[in-house]
C-alpha cells in the first residue's frame, strides 16, 4: 500500500518538494534540529473529493497514536494547510487557508483535516491567488493541498518576526509582533499586536518587557534560519513554559529577488543596498540570458577567495545585469574598525566615484567576532588559492590548445550521457580552474594598483600619474587588450593571416561573455568588416604607443628630479604594476576563451534535446537536468522557456541601467521617467537630471586636453559612424570597442573607474579619457562641440549641436 502520510523525521528531500512550502520546510527544519513541534504531513494523494480515502485514514490514526504515546495519551493537535503554492518565494498565503487548533479526538481531527482541505475553495484564497497572478495547475481542481498535523504548543506568547523590513528592505533591524496566547489571530490579522525590534548586529531588543528575556534566543534562531534557508525570513514562533518553538519560516515575499517561472531576477528587492556594476559591465555589457548568469555565478560564488559570514548577496543580478553589493563590502570594512571615509575611498578606487550627498545604507549585519572566527578558514583558503594560481603563465600558454580540444570533443558527443560526462569530468573542472586564474590575476593586481595610483596622484598629480601608469606594453609583450587592434593593422599590411588572427583573437568581442551571442570567429564576415573600417580610417597604433612611451619617460624624469630618494622603490613598483597588468589582461583574455567553450556545449545540448536556442534560457544545472531526465520530465523542466525568453526581451528593450543603484529599482518605471538619470538611481530621494550647463565630471582616466565634436554611440556595432578625431561618448567599453580607440580624439564614458578597461587602454594609447561620468550619454549628443580634460576628469560643452 502506498504511503499517504509522512512524519517530519522520515520525509525525504524529494518528498519535501511535493508537500507544499509549509510541510516541506517544517520537515527540513525538524530534521536539522530546530525546535519544531513534532508532526506529520498528509499527502495530496490521500484525498478524494477533499475527503480522506479509506486507505489513508488508518495511516493518519497510526501517526496520531504514536504521538499520543510519547505524551502518555494526553495530546492536543493543530491542523494546518500546506498548499503546493503556499509559503513559496512568490506568495505566502499567510492566513488564507484554514487552520484548526486544539483538537483531541480522532473525530475532531478528521473533521479538522477535511475543513482545512476544503478551504482551498474559499473566496479569500481565490481573491489572493488572482492578486498574486497565481493559477492552480488545473483550475477546476483548485490549489493542490497537503495537510500538516502537529502537536499543539499551548503558547504563553505567540508572534511573527521579519528578519528584514518587508517594506524598505532594510537589514538594520528585525521587526516583530506578538500577542499573548495562541498566535492565529495575529497571523490572520484579527488581533492588535505588540511591536518589537531586534537591532543588528548583536540583537539589541526594544519592545515590551515580557518578551525581553527571550529576545536573545529569538535573534540567534532568526540568524540561523536566514543562513539555513538562504534569505530574509518571515518566522512564526511561540513561547510555552519558557521554551522557544519554531512554528514556520518562509521567505519574505517582498524581498525575493528571483522568480524561476518567469526568469525575472531583481536582487535590488532583497534589501536596502547600494549596488554598482562599474567593473562588471565592461565584461558583461549586455542583458544576460539565464545560462550566462548561471556561468557568472560560478565565478562569483564557486571560486570565491574568502569565506564570508552568512548567505548575503555580495553579487547580484538586477533585471539581467550583474551588480556588486557595495553596502556589504562597506559593512565588512566598517566592522573591522575602518572609518567610513576610508572605506568609501577604497570602494571608489575599484568601482567609481559615488554621487555627492548620496545617503546609502551600510547595514551593521556582521559582528567582529563573526569575522574573526573566519580568519583560520580564510588563511587556509588563501594558502590553497596561492598554490592553485602559481601556474598562471602555464595556463595562458595552454588555454588555446585545451579549448580547441574541448570544442572538438563537444562536437563528437553522440548521446546526452556523453555530453553530461564531458561537462562533469572535464569542462566544468576546467572552467573552475580558469575562474581561479582570473580571481588570482585580479587579486594580485587590483588592490596594489589602486594603492599605487593613489600614491602617485598624491606625489605628482593626476596628469603625471596617468603617464607613469601607461607604460604597460613591453618591448616584446603587448597588453592583451591592445592585441586585437594592433593585429588588425598587421592583417591589413599582410604581416598576419586571417586564420592566425581568428585563432588568437576570434574569442574577443563586445559581447564575448554572453553565451547566446555568436563569437566573432563564428562570423565569416566579421574580420572583413574590421579590415574595411581600418581601410576607411587607418591609424598608426604603433606611433601612438611610441608617443605615449615618450610621455612616460618625460614624467619619469620629472619624478626623479623631485623625489630622488624614492626613485628606486617607485621604479620597482611601476615595473611590478606593468608586469601584473600584462598578466591580468592575458589571463582575462584566456579565461574569456575558456568561458566561450560553454557556448558550443549549450548548442550541442540544444541539438540533443531538440530545444535549439531555448537552452540559453535555462541555467546550466537545468540543462544538465534536462539532459538526464526522461522525455516527460524534460518537457516539464523546459516549460519556463517562453516566459523567460519574453522577460529577457523585455529587459533588452530597456536602456542600460544606472551604474549606481541605491535601494529598490524598477527598470521599467525608471526608463519611463523622462527626467531619469543614467549615472545613478536613488529610491530614497529624487534623482532628476541637473539643470544648467556646468561641466560634466567623472574620473580622470587618461591625461590630456582636446577639443572636438561628439560622436555618441550605443554599441560597438555602430563604430563605423566614428570619424577620426571625434570624441567617442558611450555608456561603457570593453575589448570589443578597442579597434575604435585609435580613431577617437578622446573617450568619455558613463561607467568606469581609474583601473577600468577604457582608462587603461586610453592611457596606453595616449588618448585623453574621462570615465565614470554617469550621465554623459544623457547630456551629450552627436555634433556637440566639447572640451575634454582627461587629467581633471571634466567635459565642458562649448557649443551644443
Amino acid at each position: 500500500m502506498p504511503a499517504y502520510v509522512r512524519a517530519f523525521d522520515e520525509m525525504t528531500v524529494q518528498e519535501q518538494a511535493l508537500v507544499g512550502g509549509k510541510g516541506g520546510t517544517l520537515a527540513r527544519l525538524y530534521q536539522a534540529g530546530y525546535p519544531v513541534p513534532e508532526g506529520f504531513v498528509i499527502l495530496p494523494a490521500a484525498f478524494q473529493d477533499d475527503r480522506l480515502t479509506p486507505e489513508a485514514w488508518p495511516q493518519v490514526q497510526a501517526h496520531l497514536d504514536h504521538m499520543r504515546q510519547k505524551r502518555n495519551g494526553m495530546a492536543a493537535f493543530a491542523v494546518r494547510s500546506s498548499a503546493l503554492s503556499e509559503d513559496s518565494a512568490q506568495a505566502s498565503f499567510a492566513g488564507e487557508f484554514e487552520t484548526v487548533l486544539d483538537v483531541h479526538t480522532d473525530e475532531m481531527i478528521r473533521a479538522a483535516i477535511q475543513a482545512v482541505r476544503q478551504s482551498r475553495w474559499s473566496e479569500r484564497v481565490q481573491v489572493y491567488s488572482e492578486a498574486k497572478g497565481i493559477q492552480a495547475e488545473h483550475p477546476d481542481e483548485g490549489h493542490d493541498l497537503a495537510v500538516v498535523v502537529q502537536r499543539l504548543v499551548r503558547a504563553d506568547i505567540s508572534g511573527v518576526l521579519f528578519t528584514a523590513d518587508p517594506v524598505s528592505g532594510s537589514h538594520t533591524h528585525m521587526i516583530g509582533n506578538f500577542v499573548f496566547g495562541f498566535g492565529e489571530e495575529l497571523v490572520s490579522g484579527e488581533a492588535e499586536p505588540y511591536t518589537f525590534t531586534l537591532a543588528r548586529p548583536k540583537g539589541r531588543y526594544e519592545g515590551p518587557p515580557e518578551l525581553g528575556r527571550f529576545a536573545r534566543r529569538l535573534f540567534k534562531l532568526a540568524l540561523r534560519l536566514e543562513e539555513e534557508l538562504g534569505g530574509p525570513q518571515d518566522i512564526e514562533w511561540a513561547i510555552a513554559g519558557r521554551k522557544l518553538y519554531l512554528l514556520q519560516s518562509r521567505p519574505i515575499t517582498t524581498l525575493v529577488g528571483y522568480n524561476a517561472a518567469t526568469g525575472e531576477w531583481n536582487d535590488s528587492l532583497t534589501g536596502d543596498y547600494l549596488w554598482s556594476n562599474t567593473n562588471l559591465v565592461e565584461a558583461v555589457p549586455d542583458v544576460m540570458t539565464p545560462i550566462t548568469y548561471s556561468l557568472t555565478r560560478i565565478l562569483h560564488f564557486d571560486t570565491t577567495t574568502a569565506v564570508m559570514p552568512r548567505t548575503l548577496p555580495l553579487a547580484g543580478n538586477i533585471c539581467g545585469r550583474p551588480y556588486i553589493n557595495l553596502s556589504l563590502a562597506l559593512s565588512i570594512y566598517r566592522t573591522t574598525g575602518m572609518k567610513l571615509e576610508e572605506a568609501v575611498r577604497r570602494v571608489e578606487e575599484l568601482f567609481g566615484r559615488l554621487p555627492e550627498g548620496l545617503d546609502f545604507s551600510v547595514p551593521p549585519v556582521f559582528t567582529l567576532a563573526e569575522i574573526l572566527r573566519l580568519v583560520p578558514a580564510n588563511i587556509l583558503l588563501e594558502v590553497r588559492f596561492r598554490k592553485r594560481i602559481k601556474n598562471m603563465p602555464e595556463f595562458v600558454v595552454a588555454a588555446p590548445g585545451r579549448c580547441k580540444e574541448l570544442r572538438k570533443r563537444i562536437r563528437q558527443t553522440q548521446t546526452k550521457a556523453e555530453l553530461i560526462a564531458l561537462w562533469r569530468d572535464e569542462l566544468k573542472p576546467y572552467v573552475l580552474h580558469a575562474f581561479y586564474m582570473l580571481r588570482g590575476a585580479m587579486k594580485w593586481f587590483d588592490n596594489p594598483a589602486a594603492v599605487l595610483r593613489h600614491d602617485l596622484v598624491e606625489l605628482v598629480g593626476e596628469g603625471d600619474a596617468h603617464a607613469l601608469l601607461s607604460n604597460i606594453s613591453g618591448d616584446t609583450e603587448l597588453l592583451a587588450s591592445l592585441g586585437p587592434v594592433v593585429a588588425v593593422s598587421r592583417v591589413a599590411q599582410g604581416e598576419m593571416s586571417h586564420e592566425e588572427y581568428l585563432e588568437r583573437y576570434g574569442h574577443r568581442g563586445p559581447h564575448e561573455w554572453e553565451l547566446s551571442v555568436p563569437q566573432p570567429a563564428e562570423d565569416p564576415d566579421w574580420l572583413d568588416r574590421q579590415l574595411a573600417d581600418y581601410a576607411r580610417s587607418p591609424v598608426d597604433v604603433d606611433a601612438l604607443l611610441r608617443q605615449q612611451r615618450s610621455e612616460f619617460e618625460a614624467a619619469w624624469r620629472r619624478f626623479r628630479e623631485r623625489y630622488p630618494k624614492q626613485t628606486n622603490a617607485m621604479r620597482r613598483r611601476l615595473e611590478k604594476f606593468a608586469t601584473d597588468a600584462r598578466t591580468r589582461e592575458a589571463v582575462r583574455s584566456e579565461v574569456t576563451r575558456v568561458a566561450g567553450v560553454v557556448r558550443p556545449f549549450a548548442l550541442r545540448a540544444g541539438e540533443l534535446t531538440s530545444l535549439g536556442d531555448g537552452v540559453f534560457f535555462l541555467t546550466l544545472d537545468e540543462i544538465l537536468d534536462t539532459l538526464s531526465a526522461d522525455e516527460a520530465s524534460a518537457v516539464a523542466a523546459t516549460a519556463t522557456i517562453p516566459a523567460r525568453r519574453a522577460t529577457y526581451e523585455r529587459y533588452r528593450a530597456l536602456p542600460p541601467y544606472p551604474a549606481i543603484i541605491n535601494g529598490r529599482f524598477d527598470p521599467s518605471r525608471w526608463a519611463a521617467d523622462p527626467n531619469r538619470r543614467s549615472d545613478f538611481y536613488d529610491s530614497h530621494a529624487s534623482t532628476a537630471m541637473p539643470e544648467g550647463s556646468e561641466a560634466i565630471t567623472g574620473f580622470a582616466g587618461a591625461a590630456g586636453r582636446v577639443e572636438g565634436v561628439v560622436r555618441r554611440l550605443d554599441s560597438a556595432e555602430e563604430g563605423v559612424q566614428l570619424q577620426v578625431g571625434e570624441i567617442l561618448v558611450t555608456t561603457t567599453t570593453n575589448i570589443g570597442w578597442t579597434p575604435l580607440f585609435p580613431r577617437a580624439a578622446a573617450i568619455v564614458t558613463d561607467v568606469g573607474a581609474p583601473l577600468s578597461h577604457a582608462a587603461i587602454v586610453a592611457r596606453e594609447l595616449g588618448i585623453p579619457a574621462v570615465v565614470g561620468c554617469g550621465n554623459a550619454t544623457m547630456r551629450l549628443r552627436t555634433g556637440d562641440r566639447v572640451l575634454v580634460d582627461g587629467g581633471q576628469g571634466t567635459v565642458e560643452i562649448l557649443e551644443p549641436a
